[in-house]
């Protein structure tokens, strides 16, 4: 009896065993991978351009041509076109930034200058834009880029444990299209450098410098005419100007 229990034991662990690695499989092959592959869908609101009828927003799932498509929604593809590349460059090659905090005592307001360590060229020309949609009003569509081995290996670089990761929340007016997007990125940027060396340095610094790299796909929305972006970063620290005191 016992070995006869132990056989159809080991064939039950077996099968368990085959049925879980599956699951292990398929569950892997639904994930995209941000390290190879960036995909993330990006919109403009079609009521920031009249010039985009009604009539032309009821035509899109039956017109397939792209070059019909391209002069119907022009002004939304160029704003996209304009803020894909930004957040993509963010995530390819990362940005740099100087950083001023408020010092009431001093009348020092914040200040936050961005930077792209490498031209957004750089991977602009190899974006694709697929599968446009309309949906409550706006013109929707998936933005891809696949990286270089190089440019893995530099994510990689930057994902190492001697890099801490910030995250921030940002907003900005939904009425400047995808200006109003930017600026919500930065100011997600000003959030989470200002909250972690608010924890870091007791005194306020003069100015900080430093590097991040967007870590993973942003998660934007809609709030009271806001974009809310939400952006978690690598960050590189990189120097800590302290205020002269005499």
């Amino acid at each position: 009896m016992m070995k006869t229990f132990s056989k159809k034991t080991a064939k039950s662990f077996f099968i368990c065993s085959l049925f879980t690695a599956y699951c292990i499989h398929f569950l892997a092959a639904q994930t995209p991978s941000v390290i190879e592959k960036v995909r993330i869908p990006l919109w403009a609101d079609l009521d920031a351009y009249p010039e985009v009828s009604a009539e032309n927003q009821k035509k899109i799932d039956r017109d397939t041509d792209a070059n019909s498509l391209i002069a119907q929604y022009k002004y939304p593809i160029e704003r996209m076109k304009e803020t894909a590349p930004f957040i993509i460059n963010g995530m390819v090659y990362g940005w740099s930034f100087v950083y001023t905090p408020k010092d009431n005592i001093r009348k020092v307001e914040e200040y936050l200058e961005v930077e792209e360590i490498s031209s957004s060229d750089l991977v602009r020309r190899n974006i694709n834009y697929s599968s446009p949609w309309i949906e409550n009003n706006r013109f929707n569509c998936w933005c891809e880029y696949t990286r270089t081995d190089a440019q893995i290996q530099n994510y990689n670089l930057w994902s190492s444990i001697q890099n801490p990761i910030i995250s921030g929340r940002g907003y900005g007016a939904v009425s400047k299209g995808f200006e109003g997007l930017r600026e919500a990125a930065q100011d997600a940027l000003r959030t989470a450098i200002r909250s972690y060396y608010r924890n870091l340095i007791k005194n306020k610094p003069k100015q900080i410098t430093g590097s991040v790299l967007v870590r993973n796909i942003p998660t934007i929305g809609v709030d009271s005419g806001r974009y809310v972006i939400n952006l978690d970063f690598f960050l590189e620290s990189g120097k800590i100007t302290q205020y002269n005191v005499y």
